[in-house]
């Protein structure tokens, strides 16, 4: 039924979104942010491990993204403080949380592969729909409500103005007094903590555990669709819920044809990357993307 497949897809598209908009805060700031994969791996460990100790699920979604806007800041710091190449410290971060997160699980619980299971965030029903039709677990909702939240502070508060001219004329913001460095901070901290309740929602939502590599590159996905939606909220959701139906048509299809379900598996990558290759060269980043903060006297 569509409303089956409409669920199944919002579930998949979630962490999508959230982790979209996280480099989307990033880079509209000018600071490039590829540590999205790690971010979000790093909040679906945090997230199982915080929900296991409290015994409450909420606990958990709440470390994971303490733990995400901690790595943000971690990058943030290495771009703008020590003026790193932003790509050399994503990548950083993604090596550090894959190699720290199985070898915390290792000394954590002893094991390596997966934690205990852990308390699962519980599935609600919207006012108005059949609750046996349409239950969702409360991080689809908090990412519909992100992309609204997004839009809004971007485009209709002072901080998004100057956000937005930070990352598009750094020298223009200055000019006016704007905290450049302040700015994005914030906006490299708050997106790291979207990539980690991302990953919470993985840990959490989907599951009930922490398995190890359980990003599985979705936090790649999610810097494909900040591009094909051209750095908007809106376009970001487009392409989050794209991506998102394209995973779930492709598990769907997996029992119905006789094919290897590493096709099936890499199916959703292959679109992503087809997209991509069609998106990429008509997208136009933040004019001032990428730029070490430093150079040209700021």
């Amino acid at each position: 039924m569509f409303e089956t497949l409409l669920l199944i897809a919002l579930t998949k598209s979630a962490p999508l979104i959230l982790a979209a908009l996280g480099g989307l805060l990033s880079e509209r700031a000018g600071i490039v942010n590829v540590g999205l994969e790690g971010t979000m791996l790093a909040g679906a460990y945090a997230a199982a491990v915080g929900s296991l100790t409290a015994g409450n699920p909420w606990v958990g979604l709440m470390v994971g993204g303490a733990v995400g806007g901690l790595l943000g800041l971690l990058h943030a710091l290495a771009c703008i403080r020590l003026r790193s190449d932003h790509v050399v410290s994503g990548t950083a971060i993604n090596l550090l949380a894959l190699g720290g997160t199985g070898f915390l699980l290792f000394r954590t619980f002893g094991v390596h592969g997966n934690t205990p299971t852990v308390p699962k965030l519980t599935p609600w029903s919207l006012p108005g729909l059949n609750p046996d039709l349409f239950r969702a677990v409360p991080t689809v909702y908090l990412a519909l409500a992100a992309v609204a939240v997004a839009h809004l502070v971007l485009y209709r508060t002072v901080w998004g103005l100057r956000l937005r001219a930070v990352g598009e004329r750094p020298e223009a913001a200055l000019a006016a007094g704007v905290p450049i460095r302040r700015v994005q901070y914030g906006a490299v901290a708050l997106g790291g903590l979207l990539a980690g309740w991302g990953g919470a929602h993985l840990s959490l939502g989907d599951l009930s555990q922490f398995v190890e590599r359980m990003t599985s590159g979705r936090g790649f996905v999610a810097l494909a669709a900040l591009i094909c939606g051209r750095w908007h909220p809106v376009g970001v959701l487009a392409a989050c819920l794209f991506f998102g139906f394209v995973e779930a048509f492709a598990e769907g299809l997996q029992g119905e044809y006789a094919l290897p379900s590493q096709f099936f598996l890499a199916l959703p990558f292959l679109l992503t990357i087809g997209v991509l290759a069609g998106f990429a060269g008509k997208a136009r980043p933040p004019a001032a993307l990428g730029r070490r903060v430093g150079e040209e006297g700021i």
